[in-house]
């Protein structure tokens, strides 16, 4: 009969385990490190820029007609929801990229959380706002 050696087995399963694999494209993970912060930055610059530009329409005569008020404040909301939305989409492209860069099924499904998320709340934007922007201008 045959002798099965199980030490040598052993050894060659171990070897197996305990080897991992590095990322197949480090460039990728270097791009996405830096896309990452660019999406951040232009976030945060976007929102700030809206920030500012709210402010503005008030800034003239000194009076505030409520439906131009409306008018303009659902047109911010609006811009302000699909420019958070966007980014996040961007976000979540990015970490779509990442995951599919490093083999990483938790980021690939991350980003995709984060891409369907974006969207839904650029749609949001879309369908909700000048809803509501209705409902206001007939209240009042």
């Amino acid at each position: 009969m045959n002798e099965l050696n199980i030490s040598a087995v052993d050894a060659t399963a171990m070897e197996t385990a305990t080897t991992t694999s590095a990322p197949k494209h480090k460039w990728l993970s270097k791009l996405t490190r830096g896309a990452k912060k660019a999406t951040m930055f232009a976030t945060v610059a976007g929102v700030m820029a809206m920030t500012c530009t709210t402010q503005a329409f008030a800034a003239g005569t000194g009076e505030v007609d409520t439906s131009s008020f409306i008018t303009t404040a659902c047109t911010v909301l609006k811009s302000v929801i699909c420019l958070i939305g966007g980014g996040v989409s961007l976000w979540g492209v990015v970490n779509l990229l990442e995951g599919y860069g490093n083999d990483n099924p938790g980021a690939k499904s991350q980003g995709m959380k984060q891409l369907m998320a974006g969207l839904g709340l650029i749609l949001l934007a879309i369908i909700l706002v000048p809803v509501l922007e209705g409902m206001m201008t007939g209240a009042v």
